[in-house]
This record gives C-alpha cells, structure tokens and sequence, in this order.
C-alpha cells in the first residue's frame, strides 16, 4: 500500500506540474479588426490559439457599429491588431475606453510596410500607380492610402510584426509563432509569383473602381485603373460625378466597373449603361469568406481572378 500510495501522490505531482506548465503556456486573448489582418495573425497563431475577429460579414470599416460582444472581446483583450484609424474609424474610441489594458498594434505602422499617398480626385493619370513619388515610409504625411495589405509584401512585414508582439506577449509560445511566422512569409513569397504570372496578360487594359481601395494591389501588379466612382465610400456619388466616369470610361476605353460587396452595386449598371464596359466586382476586404488562415490568400487570389475574367471577358 505504502508504494501505491507514493506512485499516486507521484503521479498528482507530476499532473500538477503539467497543468502549471500549461497555464504558463496559455495564448494571449488577442483581437483582429478585420478580416485580412485576422487572416495573418490566425496564420502566425495556428496551433496555439485563435484571434477574435470584429467586423465580419459584408461590413464597412469606415461606419461600423460595435456590438455587444465586440465589447466585451476588446475588453478582455490582451492583444489588439488593427491597421490604423484611417481605415477601422470605429475602432478609434473603443480603443480608448474598452481595450485600455490591451497593447494595441497598428500596422500600416510595422516596419517595413510601404505606405502611398491617397490619389488626388477620381480620375487618374495612365501613370499614377507607377509614379515613385506616391511612395513613403510609415505614413508620415496626412492622406495616406490605408490599404496596406492589398500588396503581400505589405502583409509580410505586417506578419513580421504581429509574430514579434505575440512573441513579446507570450513567450512560452514564442517559437511557435516564429515557426508559423516564417511558414506564413514563404508562402505570402509564393503568392506574390504567383499572381504576378497571372495578372500579366491584363497589365495594359484600364478599368474602373468603385472607391481607391485597390492601389497597392494595381501599383504592385503594374495594373490601370483610370479612376474612381465615389471618392469617399460613405457617400453616394451624384449626377455630375457618374457623368464624369462614364466619359472617363468612353475616353480610355475602359473594359471593366468594379463594384465592391459592401456598396450598392446599381450604381455601377448606371455608370456602365449604353458604354460597352462590363461589370464585376472586387472586395478588398474578404467581405464573403470564411475567417482564417487562408482567408488572405483567398481574397488576393479572388482579385485576379475578377481582375482578369472581367478585363479578358472570361467571367
């Protein structure tokens, strides 16, 4: 009796000792604005934990509306990943009141990610996006373009950077989301080839976007947009201003309006009416897709697809 009483009380000690090194271990409780930037820190905390994501759906980040839930997510948050107030304006108060406790990572501030100007008007040079003077470090000036994951080299010195403030936050997991971290900047390295090859064939032929949301995405590929239906998302645009894109669109001959899923899109079939363009739709922000890891390359990867099914006259 006395050996199996020692082999138990061995055993509860060993239990105990486990549980303590597990509790050490546990993730962070971390938060993502929205769904690109949940993508990269889902993919760098594969394995060990799963960030909360806040605006899901068909959402804008420029008029949400947080809800119950989301406050009380940011409240208990450790880690808050965000790309900056000039994209989540919703998230600028809430930060503030509910998530004072939380260290909070805005990452159009990461280093290494190239940030560009915001493009003057709604209609653009032939050369706007290959201009080298759009380009700065850090959004340094007011009117950057908060874009920034629409170009994975961006996403990758963005997941440099979530991997290090998890690392930071958790060291006992540390190595993991270094692990992860690397896995995940191969792979961001692969996507970029890849879509380079596929987009080529669609470099010279211009068209139309809803808002300026895609000029990391045109400047990265050597892409055309001509110009812009609204220039700022929470307004509808009026008489005067479709007038002005479907001129724009008859004098360079653009082949394709892009709607985006977050805005109406009958604003589209009036600008392209009676002009021979086609219609198709972009979404920056992933607005249909599942969350996680591999929502980012999805939604890159749904880019080209739309860019050139529309733009070749496949879709």
């Amino acid at each position: 009796m006395p050996g199996i009483l020692r082999l138990w009380a061995v055993t509860v000690a060993l239990a105990d000792l486990m549980a303590g090194g597990a509790s050490a271990a546990e993730p962070p409780k971390v938060v993502a604005s929205i769904t690109p930037v949940h993508s990269l820190v889902a993919g760098v905390m594969a394995g060990v934990g799963s960030p909360t994501l806040l605006l899901k759906g068909g959402a804008s980040p420029h008029a949400y509306a947080l809800k119950p839930s989301d406050a009380r997510a940011l409240a208990s948050a450790r880690l808050v990943f965000w790309i900056g107030e000039d994209m989540e304006r919703f998230l600028e108060r809430p930060l503030k009141t509910l998530a004072r406790r939380a260290r909070k990572i805005e990452l159009i501030e990461a280093k290494g990610v190239t940030v560009l100007k915001q493009r003057e008007g709604g209609v653009w040079g032939e050369h706007d996006s290959e201009k080298d003077g759009h380009a700065e470090k850090h959004g340094e000036e007011n009117g950057h373009d908060a874009h920034v994951w629409l170009d994975p080299r961006n996403a990758k010195a963005m997941t440099a950077s979530i991997v290090a403030a998890l690392a930071r936050a958790d060291p006992g997991n540390a190595a993991a989301y270094r692990a992860n971290g690397a896995r995940l900047a191969a792979k961001l390295d692969t996507l970029d080839r890849e879509l380079d090859g596929a987009l080529a064939p669609v470099r010279g032929a211009p068209f139309i976007v809803f808002h300026d949301a895609f000029q990391y995405f045109e400047r990265r590929y050597r892409l055309r947009a001509a110009g812009a239906i609204t220039l700022d998302p929470g307004r509808t645009p009026g008489a005067r201003r479709l007038a002005e894109i479907r001129k724009v669109i008859g004098a360079r001959g653009a082949r394709c309006v892009f709607a985006e899923p977050q805005f109406r899109p009958s604003l589209v079939a009036t600008v392209i009416e009676g002009s021979g363009a086609r219609a198709a739709t972009l979404d920056p922000l992933g607005a249909r897709l599942a969350p996680g890891p591999e929502a980012y390359f999805t939604l890159m990867r749904r880019l080209s697809t739309s860019l050139v099914g529309c733009l070749k006259g496949n879709d």
